[in-house]
């Protein structure tokens, strides 16, 4: 199935709208994806349709969980764009926050937020927790499909969502036991929604944590 068709089908599936000019923006982003990739070691996935599953359907996953009053978010380890590009391209209202500590992986989100015109999107090209003080307390949403941990990622976000805000990480199955190695956690979970990743037999588990009264021990 062409990259065009495949793409459309999935949004239906997660019922989610869409423009043209949507759909063109995702078919430049997979082609620039797949002329950067390996200069820039973007991603593993070679195919279209792994890309368009695995990257942006797997990306827009997030929006089950964000709301639309939700228009501050921030993409942690952001790597080649997922799931921030993604999230920004379908929902163009929102003001986007890039962060990804490599050199040439920055590089490439600066292009692609020209090249697709991304209004109100910043690239960062840092650590999460070396944001510095200015961004304390900003975002309604931070969002990551990075390895973290969830308490890696409690610890190193967490200054920098809003009072009422939560964050959201991307987990397979085997993240129970990550919880139940480390239950002082529990607390900190708002939600786990688990969903179905359109055309393929995979799932995620989107964590959907609160920062509040959150402390290292």
């Amino acid at each position: 199935m062409k990259a065009e068709r495949l793409l459309k089908k999935g949004l239906r599936q997660l019922k989610l709208p869409f423009d043209e000019n949507q759909i063109n923006a995702f078919l430049v982003y997979l082609d620039e994806l797949k002329r950067w990739r390996r200069a820039y070691n973007l991603t593993g996935l070679k195919t279209d349709e792994d890309i368009v599953i695995k990257h942006f359907l797997d990306s827009l996953l997030y929006l089950k969980v964000i709301s639309k009053k939700m228009t501050v978010i921030a993409d942690a380890g952001s790597g080649a764009g997922f799931p921030g590009i993604p999230l920004k391209i379908i929902r163009p209202d929102v003001s986007l926050t890039l962060i990804e500590s490599t050199r040439k992986k920055a590089s490439f989100l600066r292009h692609m937020v020209r090249v697709l015109e991304l209004k109100n999107t910043t690239v960062y090209q840092n650590r999460i927790e070396e944001l510095g003080d200015d961004e304390l307390g900003r975002y309604d949403v931070i969002v990551t499909r990075a390895t973290f941990k969830i308490e890696e990622f409690l610890e190193k976000a967490c200054p920098y969502v809003r009072d009422g805000g939560f964050m959201v990480i991307s987990k397979g199955q085997r993240f129970r036991e990550e919880l139940k190695d480390t239950p002082r956690l529990t607390p900190f979970i708002k939600n786990i929604l688990r969903v179905q990743l359109p055309f393929i037999r995979a799932t995620r588990n989107l964590v959907v944590l609160e920062c509040k009264n959150f402390y290292k021990p």
